[in-house]
Formats: structure tokens, sequence, C-alpha cells
């Protein structure tokens, strides 16, 4: 584990690695099957990733979304580990250059959709490529039991018999014990090695509050104010809800941004890079908005309906604390809007596909009207027996925050009431104190961050996550030995732009 270590710290910048990555790495390197089953934020896409860079030869990631594709891609440049992702917004010329390359073996990770990936032209083409392995992310879209069943997935069961030599992984956040074993199958995983990752979230405070209208609008108001500078995702139902948030928002002083399937391509990406750089705090979208989202700092997500099911109220609401901090998941439910999920469910025509709505709907439903403590409830549906009974981070366990009890402005969040558990024990709770504010030094490294990735054209935690941007104005390194030492920063990073960074302490430092 020794050189593992070492690539840790040259590329990724981390010391250790968390809980599981070590066996799942080691897994891999060894050309085993595996399937991951790991937490939004757990690290998942490392445990591909440093595979691929020791193996020197090319892992295939198989992603559902051609953004996600693209970020990923761009981030491992950005820390020095060749990569591409090949899809239709790539200018065919483009397209043929990455292909040409990577029958060369110039890339560690090659990111493709599942539909090019089984194409019978790609097939071909992939076997000259040196395939060290492939790796499915978002692996529950392959079982109809999932939440987000895509059919072009199911085409990936035939990867076994076109690639029999190389090993399959299956990654996913959000798979239950049937979605998990159907996953199994549909792959045709040989004697896996199977990482089944705790589905509690110590460091996430679920509340839930079922209320009317006007309550709704009045505790969202309340939110914003007391998540003030924050960054925020808020879930609508629809696409008239989501516009109508962003104008009630708007009107009440809070900036904030649309994201839902009607608007033009431009538009939506064009507001998620304002998101994603923090220009704005606050995104309001529909559930088109999230799959793949990697910002680690988002200290709050609030849903304004009862989602579909269990599994995607995890997902979505598990877009909050990525960086392990204290965040809060909110959700705000009206039964009007439940009877509507009700009515949808009742229109689908294929007898099996509306029995799986319905038992989603009676999970979410019961969730949202029980006593009992959430985040219990969340691992018992995942097929997980915590050992306590209480975590002390919900709505049901301990009291809510003052703005959920009585819509009022500035008041403390959730996030200053309770810490994240060590060795898998429920969250305590914490001395009620208010949010520490930012030093000067955070709020100026802050926004040259912010500055620096628009120059870029990157989203801002690529250049520093918060937990690095925290650590970095805790250490204040002068000199690039000192640099190396801060959290998330790696070599490749430390030279791409560790003299900016100095130079931005420096003047920090000296300026009157």
């Amino acid at each position: 584990m020794t050189d593992l270590h070492a690539v840790l710290r040259k590329y990724w910048g981390y010391d250790q690695f968390r809980p599981m990555q070590g066996r799942i790495v080691e897994s891999l390197i060894g050309g085993n099957d595996t399937c991951v089953v790991m937490p939004t934020g757990g690290g998942k896409s490392l445990c591909y990733q440093l595979p691929a860079v020791v193996s020197g030869r090319t892992a295939v990631v198989v992603s559902p979304l051609i953004a996600l594709m693209q970020d990923q891609a761009a981030q491992l440049e950005q820390m020095g580990i060749p990569a591409a992702a090949l899809n239709s917004q790539i200018p065919w010329p483009e397209q043929q250059n990455v292909m040409r390359r990577a029958t060369k073996g110039e890339y560690r990770l090659l990111y493709v959709s599942p539909e090019r990936l089984l194409r019978e032209e790609f097939v071909g083409y992939l076997r000259h490529v040196p395939v060290a392995f492939f790796a499915i992310d978002e692996a529950h879209c392959i079982s109809e039991w999932g939440h987000e069943f895509r059919p072009e997935y199911r085409q990936l069961r035939r990867l076994r018999e076109l690639f029999p030599d190389q090993p399959i992984a299956a990654f996913t956040a959000s798979a239950t014990q049937r979605v998990r074993h159907d996953i199994l199958r549909q792959l045709s995983l040989r004697e896996p090695h199977k990482y089944i990752a705790s589905f509690h979230r110590p460091n996430l405070s679920y509340l839930v509050r079922a209320c009317d209208g006007v309550t709704q609008e009045q505790l969202l108001i309340a939110a914003t104010e007391a998540y003030a500078g924050e960054t925020m995702i808020v879930y609508a139902p629809t696409i008239a809800r989501v516009e109508e948030t962003v104008e009630l928002l708007g009107r009440r002083g809070v900036a904030a941004v649309p994201y839902h399937g009607k608007m033009a391509t431009d538009d939506r990406s064009q507001n998620q890079e304002r998101w994603m750089s923090d220009e704005v705090r606050v995104l309001v979208g529909t559930i088109a908005f999230g799959l793949g989202i990697n910002k680690p700092g988002v200290r709050a997500v609030i849903h304004l309906a009862l989602p579909k099911s269990i599994e995607q109220y995890y997902q979505e609401a598990g877009r909050a604390g990525r960086d392990g901090a204290p965040a809060d998941c909110v959700l705000l439910w009206q039964t009007r809007d439940a009877g509507l999920l009700a009515y949808f469910n009742q229109k689908i025509m294929d007898e099996q596909e509306r029995q799986r709505a319905w038992e989603s709907y009676h999970s979410i439903r019961n969730f949202a009207e029980s006593n009992e403590c959430r985040h219990r409830q969340i691992c018992l549906h995942f097929g997980e027996t915590p050992k306590w009974e209480k975590c002390n981070a919900c709505d049901v366990c301990a009291a809510a925050p003052e703005w959920m009890a009585t819509p009022a402005p500035r008041v403390q969040t959730a996030r200053a009431q309770h810490t994240a558990s060590r060795d898998g024990e429920a969250a305590r709770p914490r001395r009620a104190v208010s949010n520490v504010p930012e030093s000067a030094l955070q709020q100026y490294m802050r926004e040259w961050r912010r500055t620096f990735a628009k120059q870029r054209g990157v989203p801002a935690f690529m250049i520093l996550t918060d937990a690095s941007l925290t650590d970095l104005c805790s250490r204040e390194p002068t000199t690039f030995e000192e640099l190396l030492e801060v959290t998330g920063i790696g070599e490749r990073k430390a030279q791409s732009f560790g003299k900016e960074i100095l130079i931005a302490l420096h003047e920090f430092a000296t300026r009157g």
C-alpha cells in the first residue's frame, strides 16, 4: 500500500484513503470483478481512477451523462492524469484524434456512454485499445428495480461475452438489496468482490415537515436567510414551480437561477456554471438537475415536494455535504403533491412498472409521515440494520432548527447543532452556537478562487475544494513545499497554479 499512498498523495493530494477505498483499489488492481455501493461523496471515482493510473493501461468508464464525462475528464487532466471523453458533442475531428491516441495507450481513463460502447463498430475499435477494465458508473441504471432505470444500460449485459478477459467494476450510490443482486446478475460478474458502505451519512441532518403552500413559502424564505452566504439546491416538482420559486426568491432579494429540461441547453449550462463557480449561491431545479454533480460544499438541499422514492430522495439529498462537513437536507412536502404522484402512478400502463411505482410511493410516504429516526429508516430501506436507535441528526431525534419551527430570519441552522460521527456511530449534538464566520483571508481566497476558475473556464472546486481552501487558510503556506502539505493539493495542481496561490496569499498578507 506504500506505493499506492504515494500515488494518492502525488495526484489527489491526500495522505490517507477513506474507509474501503484502499481495499477496492487493491481489488481492481488484482483484476477482480467488483461491485461497490458507496454513498454520494464517499469517493467512488477515486476507486477506479487510481487503479487506472497504476495499471499503465486504459480504464473504460461508462457514464450516463455527457456533462459528467467531460467534467471528470477535465478534472483528471488538471491533476496530470491523461483522460478523455467520447460523445456526440465533441467535433468529429477531435473524436478521431482521441480514438487514435487511445489505441496508442495514451489515456489512463476513457469515458463513453452506454449507447456508444456497444455499437458494433465501436466494439471492434475497442479491441485495439489496451483496456485494463470496465467501470460502470451509476450502475443502478441497469436494473428495472432501480429508481433511474435506463433501457440503454441493458445493453451492458453483453460486455462479459464481448470482453471476457477484462474485469468489470460496478459503482452506485443508491441500490437496495434487490437492485444490487440485479446488477450482479445483469453484468454476469464473476465471483465479485463486494463492498457495501454504510448508508448512514452522519454529517447530514434530515428535516421533514408537511405543510400547506403558504407555510412552505414562508419556510423556504426563512431557510434562505438562515443559510445566508451558503450554497444551496432547491428541488421543485414541476417546471412551473421552478420558475415561480426563482421569482419568489428574487422578490426577497435572494439571487437564484433555474434549471429544467425545457430550457435551452446553453441557458441551462450557463446557469449551472454560474452556480458551480459560486457566482450564484442558490439553484432551483427539477430532477433534471443533479446526476453526477460534484460540488463538495453544498450546505443545504431543500425539496419542495415528495420525491418518487427513497432512493431518489437519498441521492438528491446526498448532494449536500459531500465535503464531509455538516449539511441539512430539508423536505417540505404538501399533500397535494403526494396526490399528484398517486395520479401519475395510476396512469402507468405496464403492470410490473406500476407495481414498482406504488411500492416506491408507499415507502417515501411512510418515510415522510413516520415518527421514527430518519437516518435509521433510510439505512433499513437499503438493507442495513444500524446498531443505534437514535441519530440526534434528524427532526425526529433532535430539535429542528429554529427557522423550521417558526419561520423567522437570521437564525442558526442545524449545521451548528451537530457534528459528524466517527467509526459508524450516530451523530452527536453540538452546543447551540452560531455558524463561525469565515476569516477575512478565507473570504479573500474564496473570491480569488472564483475569479481564477472563471479565467480558466472550470468550476471553482476544481481549483480548490472548500476543504482545501479552509486548510490552505489555516496553514498559510509561503513555499512550494509547504503548499504540498495542504489537503487536496497534489504535485500537478501545485505545479499548475501553486505560484498563483502563493502570490494571492502574499498579496493578502501585505495589503494595506
